[in-house]
């Protein structure tokens, strides 16, 4: 039986360690550097069929309906009038039991949780990864030592499993925005708030979405903002009431009023990788942020996450793992390109160039050449 070690208990180290947990040839465990795994009420998340069609191999489709939302379009508003631009159907991606779905992350935390509470150990601080002969050995901050056939690195961004392979401090680059984010308390006037709302405006965009039938609305902005070194490092920063203040002043006029109807309103830096790091060791591995990080302007972080790491299982199960990473990577490429484009299309400032975006959107969003292109080749696995 091989042993598999797992760093971080996020979607993709969870949603994998459920895929290893069926096959009785593997002997799993979890290490998580926290105490607790983080059930953020308030952070919502999209997953398109891609993703779903995986999570259904471990039982996703049996979630209470109650948990989690079937959204059927995507309207696109101009943020400064709320006048509506023209709406994406995003139901041609979908099958019978595969349809794009938004919920709670800490919904879908527990449910990829809740037959792995055995097999997660909390407050594990990796401090040491080496290799001898065919086994991985793993030190931990409290002198624990671990052996394992297999290392599957899925600790984040700012990933320390990463950092501990390349033997150097492998940072991520911040991406000049920064995301606000929280859960509305009631539904903004003129819109459908039965399905995606995406507001376009001047180096600022947000989306509002319902995350179950009951209405709870999530509600994520991204916007422009330069941070110093010593600012991007400093992480009390972003929950200091003088610093939230500052970026409150560059926020729109019309979108302050949102402001007072969120609830556990939240605001971090968005970091981005720039390269991709191969390993060289074929027994060890990364998924997640930890493998790449891109701008989360094309809401797949989530379904990426999940992509990549059943990808990942699969190989290993079929013993294939030097495939893994190339076929990733280019799939990961397509992502962050569309990524990197939306967050540029949607923080046009200039009035000639807004108009012939909101033009071009217009057409396209009907084109179906172009969005079986553009979303299709990343929404069907």
């Amino acid at each position: 039986m091989k042993k598999v070690a797992i760093i971080g208990a996020g979607i993709s180290g969870l949603f994998i360690a459920n895929l290893f947990k069926k096959n009785p040839n593997y002997q799993i465990k979890i290490y998580e550097k926290n105490t607790s795994i983080s059930l953020e009420e308030g952070y919502g998340v999209q997953l398109s069929v891609n993703s779903i069609k995986l999570l259904n191999e471990i039982g996703f489709e049996k979630l209470q309906n109650e948990e989690k939302f079937t959204p059927e379009k995507i309207n696109f508003y101009l943020n400064n009038s709320s006048n509506k631009i023209c709406e994406l159907d995003i139901t041609k991606f979908n099958s019978n039991d595969c349809r794009y779905t938004t919920l709670k992350r800490s919904s879908l935390i527990n449910f990829l949780k809740k037959d792995l509470e055995s097999l997660i150990k909390t407050g594990c601080n990796i401090s040491k990864i080496d290799q001898q002969d065919e086994k991985i050995i793993l030190s931990f901050e409290n002198d624990e030592i671990k052996e394992c056939d297999y290392l599957i690195i899925s600790d984040g961004v700012f990933s320390k499993g990463k950092s501990l392979i390349s033997k150097s401090k492998v940072e991520p680059r911040y991406n000049n925005t920064l995301a606000i984010r929280g859960i509305l308390t009631k539904s903004p006037e003129n819109i459908d708030n039965k399905n995606i709302a995406l507001f376009l405006d001047s180096n600022f965009h947000h989306v509002i979405y319902p995350v179950n039938p009951s209405g709870d609305l999530n509600f994520i902005a991204i916007i422009k903002y330069k941070l110093s070194a010593e600012e991007q490092k400093n992480y009390s920063l972003f929950s200091d009431n003088s610093f939230i203040k500052k970026v409150f002043e560059k926020i729109p006029l019309k979108n302050k009023v949102f402001l007072n109807d969120l609830k556990e309103l939240k605001i971090f830096p968005v970091f981005v990788s720039e390269k991709f790091y191969k390993l060289q060791n074929d027994n060890i591995h990364m998924i997640g942020d930890a493998f790449f990080a891109f701008p989360p302007s094309f809401a797949q972080g989530a379904s990426q996450s999940i992509e990549g790491a059943y990808e990942l299982f699969k190989s290993i199960e079929s013993n294939t793992e030097i495939n893994f990473f190339k076929n990733r990577v280019k799939k990961t490429k397509m992502v962050n390109i569309r990524s990197k484009f939306n967050q540029f299309a949607f923080h046009l400032s200039n009035p000639l160039s807004t108009f012939f975006r909101n033009f071009f959107l217009k057409r396209l969003v009907k084109n179906e050449k172009f969005l079986e292109s553009y979303l299709g080749k990343i929404y069907r696995n």
